[in-house]
This record gives C-alpha cells, structure tokens and sequence, in this order.
C-alpha cells in the first residue's frame, strides 16, 4: 500500500505521453492557411491557456472552434471536444464551480472542503484528458511546419486532416517528427498545468473561502488575459505565455509536492482509508511540514524512530531519486500530535508545524503520539491557527526547486 501513490503517478505520466500519440491522427475540417510562425505562436498560446485550466480551456476552446466551422458538415467533422455534447456539460461544471468558490467565501470550511477534494479530482482527470486531445492535434501542427510544408491551420486544433510529409519521396516519416515534437508539447503542458493544479491544492490546505475565491480568481484573471492576448497580437499571446512556462519550471518542485499531497489527500479522503488504517508502529508516511529544516515542506516521506530514541525523516526527492534523510532536532517532550477537521499534524508551540499527516490518520492521533514517544500528547487543532496556516503556505522557502 505504501508504494500505491508512487504507482498512480507513474501510471498517469506514461498515460499522458501514450495518450496523445493515436490521437495525433484524429480528422477535422481544413481551414485557411496562416504563416508558420503565427501558427506557431497560436499553437503556443493554446497549450499554456489550456494547462492553466483544462476543463475551462478545453471547452471553451471547444465552443470557439465549433462557432468557427462554416456549416453543419464541418461542424460533425471537429473533434469531440468542439461537440455541444461536450463543451456544454464542461462549462456548467465551471459555473458550478465558480458558485461553489463565491459561496464559500461565506460558508464554515466543513460545509465547503469535500466540494475542493472534487474539484481537485476533477483537475486532474481534465489536465488528463486534455493532454491527449489537445495537444497532439497543436503538434501535428507544429510538424507540418518542420516538414516545410508551408502551411498550417489557422487554429491548432484544426490542423489534423493529413500527416506531415517530408519531401523523400513516398517515405512516411511523420511518426518521426510526432515523436519529437509530442513529448515536446506534454512537458510544456505538465509544467503550466502543475504550477495551475497548485491552486487547488492550496485551496485544500486554506482554512478560509475568501482566500480559495481569491487564487481561483487570479488564475481566471490569467486565462483571460492571455486568451485576450492571443486572439489581439499571436505573437504578444505567446510571449506571455512563455513568460508563464519560464515561471511554472522554476516552481516545478513547489507545484509537483503539492500535487504528490493532493493525490494522496483525495485518495484518503474518498476512499475513506482512515477506517481500514492503522499506523504503524514505526516507519510511517507523511508529508514535511513548513518548520523541518533542510526539507521543503510537502515533501513525502518517512518518520522513523531511532533505537537511540531519535527522530528522523527519510525521504526521496522527485520520489524517485536517491534517498535522503533529516535529523528532527525539536524536543519530542514539545512534540504534540494536533488534531484537525480534515487531515493532522505534528508541531510544537515554538517551532510550529512539522510534519503533516494525511487524512487516513484522523481518528488515530493517540496511535501515532504514543508509537513516537511525542511528550505533548494530542491536541485539538481548530481555525484559531488559520493565520500561521496561510503564512506556511506561501513561506519563502516552499518555492525551492532544487529538492522535492
């Protein structure tokens, strides 16, 4: 069971790299031609505003290209996503989202978190889907280009209706630039979208519905501006959104801990794991808090004691590299295991929060102090705290990227 989150989050990544390879070759209407580096611009523009927010971007690049089509024969021949069957639906959710945030904001977190830990789930699946939708038909196009032949779609999602030939001959060798050009686009698309999946996650951990309004807020705000941006001047449209790629990679490892932690958060919490759970008596897995020093916080690992009595959190960055360690050097005299609503901690008054402990520890705090020999027992947590929460969220310290 332990290594069930690592498996998931291969599983995904290998899904989001094969997906997009059948789909490359989906047919749709032709469209008028546009010069390469427009085409090349747009096809840019679409990406990052699609991995900032997939089921928006999705469907509302759905509904753009199904107004565009000229009759009802080309509009049969768009891709799924460009169906009413599709866009439609996608964008009621979003409204419904968008309600659920602004009603929030006034609402006590209980009546509000389990509708976050959906929207989260939701996130993930879209940011799925998209990658094997969207961005195999923007880097067909991107493959005509290479292969010279001067012309591409005038909307990236348009430009499917025949593979990219080189000129040798009857030699096929568009699968050759797909495979260059596709792992290309995913990448570009896992960075923005993890930097844009970090919001939700944050909106898991805010105690506040004004402070959730308010990041979803500004990631709308950046949508809008760069679908405004695109649509005025491609070449302004693209170089925001590279701006947008350069930020999500120097906060690649602040955004991939937050979403390893919200992966594993709504796979606690929906499967109600708490109630077929049972700490161990040593060696269990939580995430670091913002106070333990050498290890950026919601980095995954385990908390082992010592024969000496010691503390020490062992962990691997990226999950996959080699393992590394962290001595706890706080007092467990001071140590105190503090009960939430939604998911625990570890922390002492004068250092603050430790470790953080996902939701299948609630209802087993008296477990975990006792397995760790913690002096400070288990307290309650309440909102009374929500002040130093929000401070660790956005510490200085959570953007590192050098270790995860």
């Amino acid at each position: 069971m332990k290594r069930l989150p690592r498996l998931f989050l291969t599983l995904g990544f290998c899904l989001m790299l094969a997906v997009p390879l059948p789909a490359a070759t989906a047919p749709a209407a032709p469209a008028p031609a546009k010069p390469p580096g427009v085409a090349l611009a747009s096809a840019v523009s679409t990406v990052t505003g699609i991995a900032i927010s997939p089921l928006l971007g999705t469907a509302a690049y759905g509904a753009y290209l199904n107004v565009r089509a000229p009759d009802r024969a080309a509009r049969a021949k768009l891709p799924w996503f460009a169906q009413w069957s599709f866009f439609l639906p996608a964008l009621l959710v979003v409204g419904l989202c968008a309600c659920k945030d602004s009603l929030g904001a006034v609402l006590p977190p209980g009546f509000k978190k389990p509708l976050d830990v959906l929207e989260t789930m939701e996130n993930k699946a879209s940011g799925l889907v998209a990658a094997g939708a969207v961005i195999p038909l923007t880097m067909n196009t991107l493959s005509k280009l290479v292969a010279g032949s001067g012309t591409a779609a005038a909307d990236p999602g348009l430009a499917t209706h025949g593979l990219a030939m080189l000129p040798l001959g009857t030699m096929d060798l568009s699968w050759l630039l797909d495979l260059l050009t596709v792992p290309f686009g995913v990448a570009m698309f896992v960075i923005v979208w993890m930097a844009s999946h970090a919001i939700n996650v944050l909106i898991l951990l805010s105690p506040w519905g004004a402070v959730d309004a308010a990041l979803k807020g500004l990631r709308t705000a950046l949508l809008g501006l760069l679908t405004v941006s695109a649509t005025l001047n491609p070449w302004v449209g693209a170089a925001l959104s590279v701006g947008v790629i350069i930020v999500a990679y120097f906060v690649a490892g602040w955004s991939f801990r937050l979403t390893v932690f919200g992966s594993v958060f709504c796979w606690d919490f929906f499967t109600l794991r708490r109630h077929r759970f049972t700490p161990a008596e040593n060696d269990n897995r939580l995430f670091a808090g913002a106070n333990l020093a050498t290890v950026p916080p919601r980095t995954y690992g385990r908390l082992v004691l010592r024969s000496n009595g010691a503390l020490e959190f062992f962990y691997r960055p990226w999950l996959v590299l080699p393992e590394r360690s962290a001595a706890v050097t706080a007092d467990k005299a001071e140590l105190a295991v503090g009960r939430g609503l939604f998911f625990s901690s570890i922390s002492t008054e004068r250092t603050g929060t430790l470790f953080i402990l996902p939701p299948r520890y609630r209802g087993h705090e008296d477990v975990l102090a006792r397995a760790y020999l913690l002096g400070g027992g288990v307290r309650d947590a309440g909102l009374r705290r929500a002040w130093s929460v929000l401070r660790e969220l956005f510490g200085g310290v959570a953007a590192k990227t050098q270790v995860v």
